[in-house]
C-alpha cells in the first residue's frame, strides 16, 4: 500500500523582480494506493494533482519544500536517498507522465525502448528483453509487431498504449498515470482506460488515475479523490460523490457537467 499522510509541497520560483518567492502547490493531502484497487485523483487544471503523482516517486524539481509522509509498506519514500529511491522506482512504482506519448526518442523503435528499460533497470541482455516485447506489448493492448516501428509509425493512441507497456516493463506494484487520455478521441480513450482496468482486475495492480475529466474517472475507479487548489475536497465511492457531493466545489463540478449535458 502506498499510504500519503499530510503531504504538502511548495514550489520555489523567483518573481519577476528577481526575487525568490514560494507557492504553495499541494496542502495536506492524505490518501491511500492499495493494489487490486483503481484509484482517480480528479480536479480543475492547476490544482496540484500532477504534483501529488510526482512527490511519490520523488521526482519534483530541486528546491521543492515537501512534508508530510508517503509510506511504501510503512517505508517513508521522502526520507529515502536517491540510490534507494531508484531502486524502487520502475520496479515498484513505474509512472506514465503526461505527454508521455510524445516523449519517445525517434530515432528508435518502440521496442528499443522497452529494451532499454530491460537492460538498466533489469540487467536483461538483449534477448531476454527481446523475449518480454510480446507480452509487454500485450499487456498493453498492442501487437508485438509494433515493437519494430518508430513513434511516427504508431497513432497517438498506439503510442500512450506503448507508453504503458513502457512503464511495466519491470513488473511494478503501482502504476501512476498522468492524464493518460489527453489529446486522444473518445473511443481511444475508452480503449485506454479500459486497458488500464484490466491491469488493476487481471494483474492486482495498484493504479493511480490522474484526470480533470470527472465523468471519466468516476466511471471507472474504485475510489475518487477531488482536489481544490491543492487540498482534498472530497472523497469516497465514485458514483456516491457524483449523486451526493458533499462537497460545495464538488457540487458545483457535477452540476456543471450536468449543465453540459443538458446544452449537448
Amino acid at each position: 500500500m502506498i499510504d500519503i499522510r499530510n503531504l504538502s509541497v511548495t514550489y520555489g520560483r523567483m518573481t519577476s523582480e528577481g526575487r525568490g518567492s514560494q507557492a504553495a502547490a499541494v496542502k495536506n493531502v492524505s490518501m491511500t494506493i492499495r493494489k487490486g484497487l483503481f484509484s482517480a485523483l480528479a480536479g480543475e487544471s492547476g490544482s496540484g494533482k500532477s504534483t501529488v503523482l510526482m512527490a511519490i516517486p520523488g521526482l519534483l524539481p530541486p528546491g521543492t519544500a515537501v512534508s508530510g509522509e508517503i509510506l511504501l509498506d510503512g517505508k517513508n519514500l521522502l526520507a529515502l536517498p536517491e540510490n534507494e529511491l531508484n531502486r524502487i522506482r520502475w520496479r515498484r512504482i513505474a509512472i506514465v507522465p503526461q505527454g508521455a506519448m510524445n516523449s519517445f526518442t525517434p530515432v528508435l523503435t518502440v521496442g528499443r525502448h522497452v529494451e532499454e528499460v530491460l537492460s538498466v533497470h533489469l540487467g536483461l541482455s538483449r534477448k531476454e528483453a527481446l523475449d518480454r516485447l510480446t507480452p509487454l506489448f500485450a499487456l498493453a493492448g498492442l501487437d508485438g509487431e509494433l515493437a519494430r516501428r518508430y513513434p511516427h509509425e504508431l497513432s497517438g493512441g498506439q503510442k500512450q498504449r506503448a507508453a504503458i507497456a513502457l512503464a511495466l516493463a519491470c513488473s511494478p506494484d503501482y502504476l501512476l498515470c498522468d492524464e493518460p487520455t489527453t489529446a486522444l478521441d473518445v473511443i481511444t480513450q475508452r480503449g485506454i482506460i479500459v486497458t488500464l482496468k484490466n491491469l488493476v482486475d487481471e494483474k492486482g495492480l495498484g493504479l493511480l488515475l490522474i484526470s480533470h475529466d470527472l465523468p471519466l474517472a468516476a466511471s471507472v475507479a474504485d475510489r475518487l479523490h477531488i482536489l481544490k487548489d491543492g487540498e482534498l475536497a472530497e472523497e469516497g465511492d465514485p458514483a456516491e460523490i457524483t449523486a451526493r457531493p458533499r462537497n460545495p466545489h464538488t457540487r458545483a463540478l457535477v452540476k456543471a457537467l450536468l449543465d453540459l449535458e443538458e446544452g449537448s
